[in-house]
């Protein structure tokens, strides 16, 4: 017998209405008479409830601490100045704008979370290497430790986390900017940890500008349509995604998992 399930609606609508639900949830329990307090705690229930509708446990934790931040920044709470909670999240909004939640949200690469790819990939010495969208560096310094004489590059969108990428990772060329505007001519593997929303522009965009038989790794998320011709990663953690350019794997065995 066939389940049905609810169809997942597109990011970031799951917050949004996680969101729009709590503060519902908040107005209707203070006009009906129940302290800041009570008031509170059931608009974080709602919004907990629909924050778990969504897909992924970093979303989910996006979704629901929503209400209660906003709650906090606009003073929701007696005794809580909004201004002190709307200064403490300017630094959060510089440091990760707008523009960037049309990408994927800010999650690090875990440092073991690409373990096993160097006994799928061969790069040659000197190869270039493009970590798209690299935050903090973490995919970055992964990559540089699994090729040590490769180039390594990255592009992050938000100024202030590409300052402290280019900081901490000095073996690499880290610049500010729109991963999409750079071209991807001559990267002889790219490394994307975006969103599942993301994955056909990024393998577009690689089919369009890199050349046959390079590489493209994905954390987590597959190229939906498309065979992986490899899915390795740490055992128990984030499944790495292994494609090629112009290829795609033939061999169902390559889908297992590599443990070492």
């Amino acid at each position: 017998m066939s389940s049905l399930s609810a169809p997942r609606l597109p990011w970031p609508l799951p917050a949004v209405a996680a969101w729009l639900l709590a503060w519902g949830a908040f107005a209707a329990s203070a006009a009906a008479g129940a302290g800041a307090g009570p008031a509170f705690a059931a608009a974080v229930v709602v919004g907990a409830a629909v924050a778990a509708t969504a897909q992924g446990r970093w979303r989910r934790l996006l979704a629901g601490a929503g209400f209660p931040l906003s709650a906090l920044a606009l003073g929701a709470l007696p005794g809580l100045p909004g201004w002190a909670w709307l200064a403490a999240a300017v630094p959060l909004a510089l440091a990760y704008p707008l523009k960037a939640w049309r990408d994927a949200p800010f999650f690090p690469t875990p440092a073991d979370a690409l373990q096993g790819l160097e006994g799928v990939v061969t790069l040659p010495a000197g190869a270039r290497v493009l970590d798209a969208g690299c935050g903090l560096g973490h995919g970055l310094a992964a990559l540089h430790r699994l090729w040590p004489a490769a180039h390594c590059e990255g592009v992050e969108w938000s100024a202030p986390l590409a300052w402290l990428a280019a900081r901490r990772c000095r073996f690499a060329r880290v610049r500010r900017g729109d991963m999409w505007a750079g071209s991807w001519a001559g990267v002889d593997l790219l490394y994307v940890f975006q969103r599942p929303e993301s994955m056909d522009r990024v393998a577009a965009r690689a089919d369009a500008e890199m050349a046959p038989g390079s590489w493209l790794v994905s954390l987590e998320f597959p190229i939906a349509g498309r065979e992986a011709l490899a899915r390795v990663g740490a055992p128990g953690g984030r499944p790495v995604w292994v494609y090629r350019v112009g290829q795609s794997g033939n061999s169902s065995s390559n889908l297992r998992p590599r443990r070492r």
